[in-house]
Formats: structure tokens, sequence, C-alpha cells
């Protein structure tokens, strides 16, 4: 499982952004487009196949294959940069290609819009939008995951809308269900929401591993109230995406960039778009063609998305994460620990309650966040957290040659094999060295990972 874990932004909800990449059965679900749902697809690396007629082709042609898609949904693992590279180059796509492209994201709630203008706008710095937009507050995830789609809308002064609506919002429906709504909580949902639907239940229930320490096996009616609330977020953003669109030229396409298990087998967002949109919605998912057990994905259910685009496994996050989710509100105590993370093995407890990072208090979530953004693979973490009445300080930082979880021994232990870059073909290892682990290098526009020897400076 990838160690990469967001701190929740809800304390019992779920982002089905990301799945258990060790199980390929949520890749063939028998839902979805019914005269697809019987049949398979071909997954194949840097190739996009047209799950309808069968083909793979190139990115090259997909502005073409996209013509007259007014609503394009690109799902996204957040953690995982491939898929960003993926979005980015969708947008590029359209872009060269002469569509009026605008973006919709999923990390900010339409009643943020005013920072995303000033962005597009060239108004603001990288600084002063992190901050003014409070990135680390509503999102979390690392700033440059996103970057460089940011940085390519706002140099060719592409629109960005947040479409989303405030997780408060999500909050209050799972906890006292929508009929219960407040006035004012009402205005931000849509004004019909299908929280019934068979195939969205399916693969909601799905989605969530039998060992999941916070989600697996619980009661019938707690996955009820939570499918209500994800049904409510993927109404909330398909039905202000299509307010985006009915405000937009006839001929101008929303490429929706959004977690894949709000787009996957069109049981989401498309789902409760339909009920106020009747142009042309197509989806994309990038999909691994490795599984993390280092098994080959061949093919998906033909009706996963109407594109699919193989892209290399990524066992390791490019940024770290500790691997725990917190209480949003109160005290921040710790309520769930993923399993095989740094924190399950550096002696993180539930109910731990975090207090500071590397001396530094953290409060709140912006805060952690913002901490944690400066922290690289092989860097040192303390962190120092109330149990009981006593505080005690964890250290995530032990040498490699120790045993022990440091964020300096797990890039170790990252991807062993065959590597290969998803856009220039395979390479060796820079040395026969049995012991290999992965980093990154930015050069001339694009990410290039390398095995290494048994030093971090081998791939430099």
């Amino acid at each position: 499982m990838k160690r990469c874990v967001s701190v929740a932004a809800l304390a019992v909800m779920v982002s089905l952004a990301s799945f258990a990449q060790s199980k390929q059965k949520i890749f063939h679900l028998a839902i979805g487009d019914p005269e697809r749902r019987t049949r398979d697809a071909r997954v194949v690396l840097d190739g996009i196949t047209d799950t309808d007629k069968g083909e793979v082709f190139s990115v090259n042609q997909l502005a073409a294959r996209l013509d007259g898609t007014r609503l394009l949904l690109l799902g996204e693992e957040h953690t995982t940069a491939d898929f960003h590279r993926v979005q980015l180059r969708v947008i590029r796509a359209l872009h060269d290609a002469g569509r009026k492209v605008t973006i919709g994201l999923e990390m900010f709630s339409y009643t943020e819009q005013r920072s995303l203008d000033n962005w597009r706008d060239g108004l603001l710095t990288e600084t002063g939008f992190l901050t003014l937009a409070r990135w680390y507050e509503f999102w979390g995830y690392h700033w440059d995951y996103y970057r460089d789609i940011f940085l390519y809308a706002r140099d060719n002064r592409i629109p960005m809308y947040g479409v989303n609506t405030p997780r408060s919002v999500v909050t209050a429906v799972r906890q006292k269900g929508i009929e219960h709504l407040s006035d004012a909580e009402r205005q931000h949902v849509p004004p019909q929401i299908d929280v019934d639907n068979a195939d969205h239940l399916a693969f909601f229930r799905a989605s969530f591993e039998d060992d999941d320490s916070m989600h697996g096996h619980m009661p019938e009616s707690m996955l009820k109230s939570m499918q209500a609330a994800q049904a409510t977020w993927d109404a909330s953003m398909g039905y202000n995406s299509v307010k985006v669109l009915k405000a937009a030229p006839p001929d101008s396409i929303l490429v929706v960039l959004v977690g894949s298990g709000h787009v996957a087998y069109g049981v989401g967002i498309e789902h409760q778009a339909r009920q106020w949109f009747e142009g042309k919605i197509t989806t994309l998912i990038p999909v691994p063609v490795e599984d993390s057990e280092e098994k080959p994905v061949e093919s998906v259910k033909a009706s996963y998305a109407n594109f699919v685009w193989g892209i290399p496994y990524e066992r390791d996050s490019l940024y770290p994460s500790l691997g725990f989710s917190t209480e949003t509100a109160g005290a921040r105590k710790i309520i769930a620990i993923e399993k095989d993370s740094i924190a399950a093995r550096s002696g993180f407890q539930v109910n731990d309650q975090v207090l500071s990072l590397d001396g530094i208090a953290a409060p709140d979530r912006e805060t952690w966040n913002r901490l944690m953004a400066t922290k690289n693979w092989g860097d040192s973490v303390v962190v120092t957290v109330k149990r009981g009445d006593a505080e005690v300080k964890i250290n995530c930082g032990t040498p490699p040659e120790a045993e022990g979880t440091a964020l300096t021994a797990q890039i170790h232990a990252g991807a062993a094999g065959q590597w290969h870059h998803w856009l220039l073909g395979a390479f060796p290892a820079a040395s026969s060295a049995p012991v290999r682990g992965r980093c990154a290098v930015k050069s001339r526009g694009f990410w290039a990972t390398h095995l290494q020897g048994s030093t971090p400076a081998a791939c430099l």
C-alpha cells in the first residue's frame, strides 16, 4: 500500500481518490454503462485506450477524440505525480488544439473563487496564493503536485473554478442527513441529489479494504450515511460544474481535476450531473500498469471510464507523509493510523494528541500540512504528542542503517526491480548494488526517477 495518506479532512469521511492498488477488484466491477460493463479494456503504458472502441492511441490524437465534449472529468490519485503529469498533458493538448479550456478544481469550494481569479490574472505570487487561498487548510496535499498545472493555467490565462461545496456541509449531511440541513447549509447543495444509486453503493463498498482500520466492516447504517455524504459531494461538484459550463461559450470545455473515485464507472459526478446537463460528458482516468504486489494491471472493465491512460505504478509518493489521520476540530487527536506507515512503525497511537512538529506548534490542519510540505524523504522529523497526561516525543528520523522507520530508511526501501521512465523508456540502475531506492530530479520540464545505489547521491 502506498505510504502516503492525508491528514483527514473529516473525522469519518473518506475521499475515494486513492484505491488499494494491491487489490485489482476495483478495476473489474460489473457496474456502470450496461453496454461496457460486460467486457474489458486493455491498459497500455503511455497509451490511451478508448474503452468503447477498444482502440489504443497517443496523446496527439486526444483533442480530436474529445471533439464535442463539454465536460471532461479527469481522475487523479492526489499524491501520485504521474496522474498530475497526465492532467497537464491533457490540458495542454486541448489548449494547443484551440479549444476554449476552463479548469474545475475539487480542492476549492465554489465560495472561494476570488483567489483563483487573482491567480489567473497574475496578481499573486505563489506564496501569496498559497496563503490567501488557504491551500494547506482546504486541500493539504503538497503544492508541487499541482504547481505545473497552475503555472500553465496562469501563463495562458486559463480560467480556474472551484466546483466543490464547503466540507462542513458534507459533514453535516453525514451527521444528520440531507433532510435535516439548516437553511444556511441547504444553500450550498444542489436541488436534487440521488443517494440511492445501487451502482454507486457497490462501488463505494468495494473501495474500502477489508482491513481498513477506520472503515472496514462498518455497520450498514454508517455505510449508507457516508454514501449519502459522498453523493452530496459528487452532486455538488456536478452541479457547480454545470453552472460554469452554462456561463461559458458553447464551444468551451471544462476539465475537472478530481479524485478518481468521483469519476470511476460514471456513478459519481457524471451520474449526478446528468440531472441538469444534456451535453457530452467524457471521463478519463490514468491507471497504473502494475499494482503494489508487482502484478501487472493488464485491463479494466470497459465501463471504468471512457478513456484509460496507462502510467507506471509509483510505489512511493514524491513527498513524505507519516500516515495518520486526525480529528479536524478540537484537540486534533489521532483517529486512524495507516497500516505499514511510518506512523505505525514509529510508535504513534490512536488518541495521541498532536502538539508540534520539530518543536513548532501545530494546532490545526493548515499548520501541520504547511510544515510537512517542507519535508523530503531523508529528513529527520520529531513529533510531540500528548499521551494521557504525558508529552511524548516521537523521532521519525533514525539513520538508514538503524532499525526503525526513519524517512531516510524509507527511501532505501523504494521500488525494487526494473524501472522505466514513462516517457523515455527503460533505464538501467545507477549501480549494481543490491539495495536500490528512488529519488526524483527535475530537469528540462519533466521529472525523471532513477534507480540508485546505496546512497541518495548516486542518482543525482
